[in-house]
């Protein structure tokens, strides 16, 4: 095993380890509110839950290939790699505050909107490599979202 495959593995280990907690606590707050006779209640902010969810896990995708090829000296990946990073950070936060329906949700939304926009520039310059490629949909998806709410 090389250590692209390594880093490629590793990364989704992690994603799918993320998935699965996440899955599992839904799953145990579902299965309480029903014991306590509740329904879960959806969101007014599943879509952007899910649009900040998944440009997580593509920008974490994306920014692990730049950095396997940045170790192979493709110089070319390194401002690919800090906009993927930037973009996983703000959509967690934005993951987050959407969650808890936070009243700060429409300011961080426009900042969302700026790294998430400067993400997709970046990878549609890279995106011959397919994990560029999504991490780009994923950031223009997010960004739409973002812009129903934004302050």
């Amino acid at each position: 095993m090389n250590r692209r495959e390594l880093l490629l593995g590793a990364a989704a280990m992690a994603a799918a380890a993320t998935a699965g907690r996440a899955f599992a606590a839904g799953h145990d707050h579902d299965h309480m509110n029903m014991a306590h006779g509740h329904h879960a209640m959806s969101s007014r902010n599943d879509k952007l839950i899910a649009a900040a969810a998944d440009c997580v896990l593509k920008a974490n995708i994306c920014q692990q290939h730049c950095l396997v090829l940045l170790g192979q000296g493709d110089k070319e990946m390194a401002a690919c790699a800090q906009s993927s990073s930037q973009a996983a950070a703000v959509c967690a936060a934005l993951q987050q505050l959407a969650t808890a329906e936070s009243r700060h949700l429409p300011k961080l939304a426009k900042a969302a909107m700026d790294v998430c926009k400067e993400c997709e520039e970046e990878c549609k310059r890279t995106e011959q490599h397919a994990e560029c490629k999504a991490c780009k949909e994923a950031c223009a998806v997010c960004y739409e979202e973002c812009k129903k709410i934004a302050a």
